[in-house]
């Protein structure tokens, strides 16, 4: 069954607007509601631990992915 979805409209300054495409397209996302969607959900997820253990190649994947988003050099 699929998860139930609210349409949510919200007010954002211009300059964001563009720096969220761009990052979106950055990131690899076609679609801006996709990249809006990913982010909310990484920063209200409670599962975040320290102890999780990457393998050298996910790890290399999770910093790729970082870099897209602008979070690492």
């Amino acid at each position: 069954m699929a998860e139930e979805k609210v349409k949510l409209t919200i007010e954002i300054p211009r300059k964001l607007h563009s720096e969220i495409i761009e990052k979106a397209k950055e990131a690899g996302f076609d679609d801006i509601n996709e990249f809006i969607l990913f982010v909310l959900e990484q920063l209200v997820s409670t599962e975040i631990t320290t102890e999780s253990v990457f393998t050298e190649e996910e790890e290399e994947k999770v910093k790729e992915r970082l870099r897209a988003l602008g979070y690492i050099e």
